[in-house]
């Protein structure tokens, strides 16, 4: 159904497209990334920014792509320590609805434990995404308090334990 691959540098043309596309849509339940991100130079001088940091280890960045290779999504895993490390995602529109985003969240939570050591996630997603929220309660991440997400409510997830309840050894 889908495949995540770890972001490159390659990524970058078809990631900028994707995030043009669906600028409008993402605006609806998260924050806008502003204006200077989707200029060609913002969006190369953050990208070369993300790349920087997967290299240091404290995030890995993925793109999600359909069977016939076109991205459809991201799914990131940030600010990593301690083995612990705070899930993002985002599937295109004319994805969404169709399983991606659980599956993409699936995949690189069984990443995180057998590939990059992680036994914890986090996540949080404003109370206005009920998509979002399904996508984690499916995917074994519980509610644990409220929070707010660019001044709009919200709620923390956590998943623990992703070895044992992923399979991993």
């Amino acid at each position: 159904m889908v495949s995540l691959e770890r972001l490159t540098a390659g990524h970058a043309e078809a990631l900028l497209a994707f995030e043009r596309e669906n600028r409008a849509y993402f605006a609806r339940t998260v924050p806008d990334r502003g204006d200077a991100y989707f200029t060609p130079a913002g969006f190369a001088a953050r990208h070369r920014a993300l790349l920087a940091e997967q290299r240091a280890g404290v995030c890995h960045f993925h793109v999600v792509l359909d069977d016939a290779g076109k991205l459809i999504g991201r799914v990131n895993l940030l600010d990593v320590a301690d083995g612990c490390a705070e899930l993002g995602y985002r599937v295109g529109e004319r994805a969404a609805g169709r399983g991606v985003a659980t599956a993409a969240v699936a995949e690189v939570s069984r990443l995180a434990a057998a590939e990059y050591g992680l036994t914890t996630l986090t996540a949080v997603t404003t109370l206005d995404n009920p998509a979002s929220m399904t996508v984690l309660t499916r995917s074994g991440f519980t509610p644990v308090e409220n929070t707010t997400v660019d001044s709009r409510p919200g709620i923390r997830y956590v998943r623990r334990h992703l070895a044992t309840a992923l399979g991993a050894p």
